[in-house]
């Protein structure tokens, strides 16, 4: 939706379609994009990835998934990784906050990654519906891969986390979608 300009100059008109059209505008994304969180882990060099079958394709991903309504975020990714890898999840910093656009389908996503421990498998815990299997990959495992990866996320989640990238936890831990708009803003 672009901003009415009824009553606007025509030197202002002129400026505000400038900007609309400037780099640093957005163009053609959903308006709301889907949040989604992600959690990057690793041991001894190797990330948890999940295999899923995505549109009849297999492909790689971190266990990652939508918040659902009243969820927090920290929530949500703790559940995800349970769900999809059978793993529990202890978040202990944000990675980053990613807004990615799928040129196939115009769906937009916000992907906010967190980085932590996974502990206490239960090797008996049937995964996610989809998710074919869990893996443990290095980055040049996944770079080999990368064709096969389910969207450029993944790839940059792992270059940030090794980068050392690491944000508070505290910034998100208590933003969830039904109350977010009640909670001051937060510099992330």
């Amino acid at each position: 939706m672009r901003p009415s300009t009824a009553c606007a100059s025509p030197a202002a008109v002129k400026h505000m379609s400038a900007a609309l059209e400037s780099s640093a505008i957005i163009c053609n994304m959903a308006r709301t994009p889907d949040i989604t969180v992600a959690a990057v882990t690793e041991t001894d060099g190797r990330f948890l990835v999940v295999e899923e079958r995505i549109n009849r394709r297999l492909v790689f991903n971190q266990p990652a998934g939508h918040v659902e309504q009243g969820e927090s975020l920290v929530e949500a990714v703790i559940r995800e990784v349970r769900e999809e890898t059978a793993w529990g999840f202890a978040p202990q910093a944000l990675l980053g906050v990613y807004l990615w656009r799928n040129p196939a389908s115009g769906r937009a996503y916000m992907r906010f990654a967190f980085t932590g421990k996974v502990m206490d498998h239960n090797a008996r815990q049937p995964l996610d519906r989809g998710i074919v299997g869990t893996h443990w990959l290095s980055r040049d495992e996944l770079r080999e891969r990368e064709l096969r990866l389910r969207s450029p996320l993944v790839l940059r989640c792992i270059e940030d986390y090794i980068s050392g990238v690491r944000r508070p936890l505290e910034a998100v831990a208590k933003l969830d979608l039904r109350s977010a708009s009640s909670f001051a803003a937060e510099s992330v």
